[in-house]
């Protein structure tokens, strides 16, 4: 049951479909990845083709109030750094931009050149400068800042699935090896001021494209109990694996989106996390608060296999 805000999510995307789209397309052909000596497998990923439906922000720019030195030395490197997300077990390790948003032309930091929201950093490094496997990115939309009760409840990540397993490619083996998922349970993502631990607690395949059911790149925020309900059973109802994580109202997410499957397919897989509670411990799943039917199932096992 889609509530009040996907309501008001519909009714925006059909309002704004006659215009062009913003986003460049989902998927490079294998032919560009050959004559950039770029080794793929999935398609790579960009920001699913959907108009935006919140304010464009001329650039990421954070307050130095609390600012760790961490991001004071980085941000004199590339002025959109806004952290740093690490997942143990993979390669997964790398820095943070914050997608500039509309980028006009003349604009000598954005090379003087046009670029709709969410595509600077599809094909740039941390320099700025052109590199196919590009730079992951957090969503233009998304609040990141100094204070936590202002931060979006979900921040949404890009980045690409490389066959070489840089970048995102490393997520595919979530895909369905709940052992992977296990030995790589937890994401460290820094702000610009702090860091916080997440524990993996779905994932799911689904559609790139604006009529999706389930268009999760425009969910940020959740402004009712209804919307944070609508997105948790969405990623259950097309979940790879359970991971009997739990999820409630109030728990801060991280959603992680890389492309799936064949281009013409503009399929997605997005692997998401929540925020750890009070007493949860990083590295230690035993902590971990778990759904009532994941345990009623790991109650079924141990008397099935005392039996």
């Amino acid at each position: 049951m889609q509530m009040s805000k996907i309501g008001r999510i519909i009714s925006a995307c059909a309002a704004l479909s006659a215009a062009a789209m913003v986003f460049m397309t989902a998927c490079e052909n294998k032919e560009n990845s050959a004559a950039n000596n770029i080794e793929e497998t999935q398609p790579v990923t960009e920001a699913p083709t959907e108009p935006p439906t919140m304010p464009v922000y001329d650039s990421y720019m954070p307050s130095a109030k609390g600012m760790t030195e961490k991001t004071q030395l980085m941000l004199k490197k590339n002025k959109n750094y806004c952290g740093w997300i690490t997942i143990n077990n993979t390669p997964v390790n790398y820095p943070i931009l914050k997608d500039p948003g509309e980028i006009q032309e003349g604009q000598p930091y954005y090379r003087n050149e046009f670029h709709n929201p969410n595509s600077f950093y599809l094909h740039k490094n941390f320099e700025r400068n052109y590199e196919f496997a590009g730079s992951l990115f957090v969503d233009y939309r998304n609040d990141f800042g100094a204070v936590e009760e202002n931060q979006s409840d979900n921040i949404l990540i890009y980045g690409h699935n490389m066959l070489n397993l840089t970048m995102f490619g490393s997520l595919r083996n979530y895909y369905n090896d709940h052992s992977f998922w296990e030995n790589a349970a937890f994401i460290k993502l820094s702000s610009a001021y702090a860091d916080y631990d997440y524990v993996v607690c779905g994932n799911a395949i689904t559609s790139g494209y604006k009529e999706s059911d389930f268009v999760y790149w425009d969910m940020q925020d959740f402004e009712t109990e209804d919307d944070f309900n609508f997105y948790a059973d969405k990623l259950r109802e097309k979940k790879a694996f359970d991971s009997g994580v739990d999820m409630e109202y109030g728990d801060k997410l991280l959603t992680l989106s890389t492309c799936y499957g064949a281009s013409e397919d503009n399929m997605r897989f997005i692997l998401v996390a929540r925020r750890l509670r009070d007493g949860e411990v990083a590295g230690d799943l035993s902590t971990i608060e778990r759904t009532d039917e994941y345990k009623q199932k790991q109650k079924e096992k141990t008397t099935k296999e005392k039996s």
